[in-house]
């Protein structure tokens, strides 16, 4: 399934964050406060068990998660992501996977993974600001399920109808949440209308 976010904070927040006038700074910032709200929907369906805890005026039947979270940020973009969620979820596990892409063929190039030898979490997400091609969402989700991770989540800032084919084409059961699809890809594998390299953005290296 794919999900395009309708919340009217994520539309206001993707206006600035697309605008070629927004610095640096305030580029991660609003890319940190997107994460934060993208992630919310996207763990609508986490499983919770029951809990009784004590208030100051008795006890109070609540919910806790039943499931531990595992962020994956494809490295270097992704890592403008952690940040938000991690305000959300700070128990969350954080492993990176670095994707590379070869400007000639627009192929993804591993260059690392810190994964650990067998899985700890139960559900991954993925956090890739960008779904172009789909090159480096696919391969991360190949090496999260070769690694025996239970249930994975792909999460983005933009995407492309040809990233979006890409990713459901190779992985059906992976759900998408982004906050808008955009129109196409360019020549050389850009989104359109997009907003140029997040990572050169995020880090101020354009």
């Amino acid at each position: 399934m794919v999900y395009e976010s309708k919340h009217p904070l994520v539309k206001h927040k993707l206006t600035l964050l697309r605008s070629a006038s927004t610095k640096p700074k305030k580029f991660r910032e609003l890319v940190r406060e997107l994460a934060l709200l993208l992630c919310y929907e996207a763990t609508a369906d986490l499983q919770t068990t029951p809990i009784e805890v004590e208030t100051p005026m008795g006890n109070a039947a609540g919910q806790e998660l039943s499931e531990k979270i595992g962020l994956v940020p494809v490295l270097r973009a992704g890592l403008g992501m952690v940040n938000g969620i991690w305000e959300m979820m700070p128990g969350a596990e954080v492993w990176h996977i670095g994707f590379y892409r070869d400007e000639r063929t627009l192929k993804p190039v591993s260059y690392y993974n810190k994964l650990p030898t067998s899985p700890t979490v139960q559900v991954c997400l993925v956090l890739d600001p960008m779904l172009a091609t789909g090159g480096s969402a696919k391969a991360t989700i190949d090496i999260l399920k070769n690694w025996g991770a239970a249930r994975i989540k792909y999460v983005g800032l933009l995407a492309a109808p040809e990233g979006i084919a890409a990713l459901r084409q190779a992985h059906p059961d992976v759900p998408i949440h982004v906050a808008q699809i955009d129109s196409r890809l360019n020549e050389i594998g850009f989104i359109v209308p997009g907003l140029g390299d997040a990572g050169d953005r995020l880090f101020g290296t354009a």
